[in-house]
C-alpha cells in the first residue's frame, strides 16, 4: 500500500483549516485515513500548526511521501532536516549526538524568525493604532474648532441683532419722545 502525508480539508466556506493525514495514496481527499497526524490552520497568521513531530518522522522514515503543501509544513516545522540528519547518522557522516545538537541549532534559528515575525506584527500593528489615535485627534480638534467658530459666529450674530434691536427702541424712544411734547 502506497501511502500520503496529505491534507484532509475542514470548517466552513471560506474558513478552512486541515488536518494533516496519512492516508492510502488511492483514498479520496476527505476518506479514509490511517492516521491523523497534526493540524493545520491557515486563516490566522503566521499559520498555526499543530503537528506530532515523532509520528510524523515515523512516516516519512517509512516512506509515506508527502503532498507538496504537507512537503512545506514538515520542512518548516524540521522533520524533513531530521530525516536527512538521521540519514548521515546511518551512513556515519557523524554521530547521533552531533545530529541532535545541529537540529537544536536550527529549531533555535527558526523560532527566533518566528518570534521576531510576530513582534514585527505586533510593533506594526501598534503604530498604526497610535497613527490612528492622532488622525482622531486631529479631526476631533479640527471638528471642536470648527463648532467653536460657528458658535462664535452666532453669538457675534446674536449680539448684532441685541444691539441693532437696541437702537431701534432707542430710535423709537427718541421719535416717540418729542410727539409726547
Amino acid at each position: 500500500m502506497a501511502t500520503k502525508i496529505r491534507l484532509q480539508r475542514n470548517g466552513r466556506k471560506g474558513y478552512a483549516y486541515y488536518h494533516i493525514v496519512i492516508a492510502d495514496s488511492r483514498a479520496p481527499r476527505d476518506g479514509r485515513f490511517v492516521e491523523r497526524i497534526g493540524s493545520y490552520n491557515p486563516n490566522t497568521n503566521p499559520a498555526a500548526i499543530d503537528l506530532n513531530f515523532e509520528r510524523a518522522l515515523y512516516w516519512v522514515m517509512c516512506g509515506a511521501q508527502p503532498t507538496d503543501t504537507v512537503r512545506n509544513i514538515l520542512s518548516g516545522e524540521g522533520v524533513l532536516l531530521k530525516k536527512h540528519l538521521l540519514g548521515g547518522v546511518q551512513k556515519g557522516a557523524f554521530n547521533e549526538a552531533e545530529a541532535e545538537k545541529r537540529f537544536e541549532a536550527w529549531k533555535a534559528n527558526k523560532t527566533k524568525a518566528v518570534e521576531a515575525i510576530v513582534k514585527k506584527e505586533a510593533d506594526a500593528k501598534a503604530a498604526n493604532m497610535k497613527a490612528r489615535l492622532e488622525a482622531e485627534k486631529a479631526s476631533n480638534k479640527a471638528k471642536a474648532e470648527e463648532i467653536a467658530k460657528k458658535k462664535a459666529e452666532a453669538l457675534a450674530a446674536q449680539e448684532a441683532e441685541a444691539k441693532a434691536a437696541a437702537e431701534e427702541a432707542a430710535a423709537a424712544e427718541t421719535t416717540e419722545a418729542p410727539a409726547a411734547e
